[in-house]
C-alpha cells in the first residue's frame, strides 16, 4: 500500500478539520500541480484565440461573426474531447488520458499559428478543442480521486485557478508580442505544454480510486465471468450536472469571451492597455477561486454558487460598459472573483454526481455540453450585438443565463452517487 493510500485511509487528527484542507494537500502536490499546470497551459492556448480575434479577422479577411463561428466550432471539438476522453479515462486510466490530452492540444495550438484561411483555422481549432476538452476531463477526475475527501473543494479551486493564470500569461504575452510580431507567434508558444507530459509520466501516480475499481473487477473475474462495466446512468444528479454546466459555461463565456474584443473595438484600448483590466480580472479570478474553495468547505457549495451568481448580475454593466477607467478596473477585479470563483467548485461539484465506474465519462459529458454552451455564447453575442452593441448583447445574455443557473443550482438531488468514494475513510 502506498503512502497516499495509507494517508487517505487514516487521516491524522491535525488534518481532520476544514481549516487544514490546504495543509492536507501537501503530500499530493504533484497531482495538484499537474492538474493546475494542465489547465494553465490549456487556458494560455485557448485565450490566445480570444485575445487576437480582431487581428485574426483582419489577417484572414473575415468578420467578427465568422470568428464567433470558429469559437463555436472549437466548442464542438471540446464536446467530443470531453466525452471520448472520459470514456478512455474510465477504461484505460486517468493518467494516460491526461498525457494524451496535453500532447494533442499542444500540437494543434502550434498548427493554429500556421492557418492561412478561415476554413483551415476552423478545422485546426476543432481538433484543438478535442484535446482541450480531453485534458480537463482526465485531469479533473484524477485530482478528485487522488486527494483526501476533506481537501477536494480546495484542490478543485487550485486546479481551476490555473485557467486565470494562463489567461493572465496570455494577456501579458500579447501585450509584448502583438505590437511587434504577428498573432501567429502566440500560437507557436502553445507548443510548449507538450513538456508537461513528461512530468505526468514520471511524477504523477494513477488514481487510487480507479486502481481500486480495476482491482475489484479483476478479483471478481477470477471466480466468475468478468463483470460488465456498469452502464452510465442518466439519473437526477447526472441531469442536474449536465444542465447546470451547459448554462454556467454559457454565462461565463458571455462574461469574458468577447471581453478583450470589447475593450479593443468599443473602448478603443491598445493591446498594452487591455492588459490591466484583463490582468485584474485574472487576479480577481485567482483570489475568488481560492476564496470560494475555502467557503465551500465551510458552508457548502450551493450557498457559494448562489452568492457568486448574484454578484455577477450586479457587476455586469460596469464591467462591460463603464466609461470611467477606474470603475472599469474595479469591476474587472470583482467580476473575476465572482464569475470565475464559481468555477473553483466545478470538479468537486461534478465528481459528487457520478459513481466511480463512470465518473470521468459523466464529468466529461457535463463539460462537453457546457462547451457547446460556451461556443453558442461566443457565436450569438456578435450576431445580436454588431459593432458598438457588443456590450449590450453580452449583458442581456449574462443576466438571462444567470437566473437559469441559480434555478438549476437550487434543484439539488436527494442522492449524490459520488459523494463518498471507495478510498474515503468509513
Amino acid at each position: 500500500m502506498t503512502d497516499d493510500h495509507r494517508q487517505m485511509a487514516s487521516p491524522s487528527p491535525a488534518a481532520s478539520s476544514q481549516d487544514n484542507a490546504l495543509l492536507a494537500l501537501r503530500p499530493y502536490w504533484r497531482v495538484t500541480f499537474a492538474a493546475f499546470l494542465g489547465w494553465f497551459l490549456d487556458a494560455f492556448d485557448q485565450t490566445s484565440l480570444l485575445l487576437t480575434l480582431p487581428d485574426i479577422a483582419r489577417s484572414l479577411a473575415c468578420s467578427l461573426s465568422t470568428m464567433g463561428t470558429i469559437i463555436l466550432v472549437q466548442s464542438f471539438g471540446r464536446a467530443i474531447g470531453n466525452t471520448s476522453w472520459g470514456w478512455l479515462s474510465d477504461r484505460y486510466g486517468r493518467r494516460l488520458a491526461f498525457m494524451a490530452g496535453v500532447l494533442w492540444f499542444a500540437l494543434f495550438s502550434g498548427l493554429s499559428g500556421m492557418a492561412w484561411n478561415v476554413t483551415v483555422m476552423m478545422i485546426v481549432q476543432f481538433m484543438f478543442g478535442i484535446g482541450f476538452g480531453g485534458e480537463w476531463t482526465a485531469s479533473a477526475a484524477l485530482l478528485m480521486e487522488s486527494v483526501p475527501a476533506r481537501s477536494r473543494a480546495m484542490a478543485s479551486a487550485l486546479m481551476m485557478s490555473g485557467y486565470e493564470m494562463g489567461f493572465l500569461a496570455a494577456a501579458a504575452a500579447q501585450a509584448l508580442i502583438l505590437p511587434h510580431y504577428s498573432w501567429r507567434v502566440l500560437f507557436f508558444i502553445g507548443i510548449a505544454p507538450a513538456l508537461l507530459a513528461l512530468f505526468i509520466r514520471w511524477g504523477v501516480a494513477e488514481s487510487p480510486v480507479w486502481m481500486a475499481t480495476q482491482s475489484r473487477r479483476t478479483t471478481l473475474g477470477k471466480d466468475h465471468p468478468r463483470p460488465k462495466r456498469p452502464p452510465f446512468r442518466l439519473d437526477h444528479a447526472a441531469l442536474q450536472a449536465i444542465a447546470l454546466m451547459s448554462v454556467l459555461e454559457f454565462q461565463k463565456a458571455a462574461v469574458y469571451s468577447l471581453y478583450p474584443t470589447i475593450l479593443r473595438t468599443v473602448h478603443h484600448f491598445t493591446p498594452a492597455q487591455i492588459f490591466w483590466p484583463i490582468g485584474l480580472f485574472c487576479i480577481g479570478s485567482l483570489l475568488g477561486k481560492l476564496l470560494c474553495g475555502w467557503l465551500a468547505g465551510r458552508y457548502g457549495d450551493l450557498k457559494v454558487m448562489l452568492g457568486t451568481i448574484v454578484t455577477v448580475m450586479v457587476l455586469i454593466y460596469p464591467f462591460l460598459s463603464s466609461t470611467h477607467y477606474s470603475i472599469l478596473l474595479v469591476a474587472a477585479l470583482l467580476m473575476g472573483m465572482a464569475a470565475s470563483g464559481i468555477f473553483a467548485l466545478v470538479p468537486y461539484y461534478l465528481a459528487k454526481r457520478f459513481p466511480s465506474e463512470t465518473r470521468s465519462f459523466g464529468m466529461g459529458l457535463s463539460y462537453a455540453i457546457g462547451s457547446i454552451g460556451q461556443g453558442l455564447a461566443g457565436w450569438l453575442i456578435p450576431v445580436f450585438g454588431p459593432r458598438n452593441a457588443l456590450p449590450i448583447s453580452a449583458e442581456g445574455f449574462v443576466l438571462g443565463s444567470s437566473v437559469i443557473v441559480g434555478a438549476l443550482a437550487i434543484a439539488e438531488p436527494a442522492h449524490l452517487p459520488g459523494e463518498h468514494m471507495e478510498t474515503d475513510p468509513a
